[in-house]
């Protein structure tokens, strides 16, 4: 009977962790009846505007999944981790994930100095990663088949070399009335932070500039907090008529300020992480420094509005209050992380057509059949070990209106109105190939 049992057990770890004899694991985090996600996120600190948002648009994905009877009988159960975007805590957290908790999948791998310090590991353990929320150059992979690294977003080298070609190709100069493009001998800055962000996206503008035949065009000042002032009035002294931000939000927040208190008012180029109102102060704007971002989510077109209706519903099924609820319909993050969720179990989905056992090599064999659809944008291809992202956007551009609207504080006519300030990035160029910009 003793030995029965022990034949059992052994024959139970064998299905659950045993791979071709290497003790590689094969699968976990699965039961009969849940899949076990998580992430690990900054949820409080500076970046909690990012991350809380995030988070909540994917539990809203899962959430709705589960009502609706989960994937093959199983619920999608997500545990997630605050580090505060602190890569020690995240590489500890990230660990925890797969060791501790064992989960199934880490989906929406947050930031980028976490999903830099913990790449190797998540390779080697061969658990399957889907959607950073980054664009590091180090997701890219030309040809990587059975790679469990599946980035979404796209990667950063890639986001550099579209927003120098819109830089550099469109007629977004001049007047309104005689838009025009940029002038053969005009000089273009480049402020960039010196970190994973920064220096991935300048990666890609160096090679498109090089690419257009402009290298000798180009500026490139590395910026922080302290030297930002001085490195925009150096911009401003070469004559720049563009610049090009290559940062994520903080940086890009304080650089736009002080390219209005140095008063360098020329067109801004940036990465589409930045689309975000909360980094604009409307304030310290100017028409003649229009700040333009690239994006890969598109809400306007009619499939795009009916995939954004779709978002709305399933953000309205929460437990969110409706205050919130009404801010995350058009928070880029809360999209950023429902469609990091839909991706995901677009896989899941898969698997359970294929009437496959829900492995992790099966989860990604299924996960490259083909392309992905992205809810409000194109499409994602993991085939034949592609592992680029996405790489179509379009551009979208600031823009604020202020209105006056009756007192709220009160149901009485009151003589004295109050102001609305609407913000918006909207769109100004359609979603399209970086081959297709540069033949402009």
């Amino acid at each position: 009977m003793k030995k029965f049992l022990l034949l059992v057990v052994v024959l139970a770890s064998a299905l659950t962790f045993a791979a071709c004899g290497d003790d590689k694991i094969e699968v976990q985090g699965i039961t009969d009846t849940t899949i076990l996600v998580g992430n690990t996120a900054a949820t409080t600190g500076a970046y909690a505007g990012v991350g809380v948002p995030f988070n909540e648009g994917m539990k809203a994905v899962f959430e709705q999944v589960n009502a609706n009877g989960g994937i093959d009988g199983r619920m999608i159960e997500f545990v997630t981790y605050d580090d505060q975007f602190d890569p020690a805590k995240g590489s500890t957290y990230t660990e925890t994930l797969i060791y501790t908790d064992k989960v199934f999948a880490i989906v929406g791998h947050f930031g980028t100095p976490t999903v830099g310090a913990t790449l190797d590991v998540i390779q080697e353990v061969g658990v399957p990663m889907v959607y950073a929320a980054t664009g590091i150059n180090a997701l890219y992979f030309q040809e990587s088949v059975g790679n469990p690294v599946m980035a979404v977003q796209p990667i950063y080298k890639t986001d550099g070399r579209v927003m120098t070609a819109r830089a550099l190709q469109e007629a977004l100069y001049g007047t309104l009335a005689t838009p025009a493009k940029l002038g053969a001998t005009a000089k273009v800055g480049v402020l960039y932070t010196n970190d994973d962000v920064g220096n991935s996206i300048k990666a890609g503008v160096e090679i498109e500039a090089e690419e257009l035949g402009k290298t000798a065009n180009f500026q490139y000042e590395a910026v922080t907090s302290d030297t930002v002032a001085t490195a925009v009035n150096k911009l401003k002294t070469a004559g720049v008529s563009a610049v090009i931000l290559a940062m994520n939000q903080a940086p890009f927040a304080y650089t736009l300020s002080a390219m209005h208190d140095v008063g360098l008012n020329v067109p801004v180029f940036t990465s589409y992480v930045n689309a975000d109102i909360t980094a604009v102060d409307h304030l310290k704007t100017a028409v003649d420094r229009p700040i333009y971002t690239n994006a890969w989510v598109d809400v306007f077109s009619e499939a795009g509005a009916a995939a954004a209706g779709a978002y709305v519903a399933c953000i309205n099924s929460t437990d969110l209050d409706q205050a919130t609820k009404i801010a995350y319909y058009g928070n880029s993050f809360a999209i950023a992380g429902y469609i990091a969720a839909m991706v995901f179990v677009e896989g899941l989905r898969r698997v359970e057509t294929n009437e496959d056992e829900l492995t992790w090599k099966n989860y990604i064999a299924a996960m490259e059949e083909g392309p992905i659809d992205i809810p409000m944008g194109g499409t994602v291809d993991f085939s034949d070990g592609k592992r680029w992202g996405i790489d179509s956007m379009s551009l979208l551009k600031y823009s604020y209106t202020i209105t006056l609207g009756d007192n709220p504080a009160t149901t009485e006519v009151v003589e004295t109105d109050f102001e609305i300030l609407t913000e918006a990035f909207a769109k100004v160029r359609e979603i399209e190939t970086l081959t297709a910009i540069e033949a402009k």
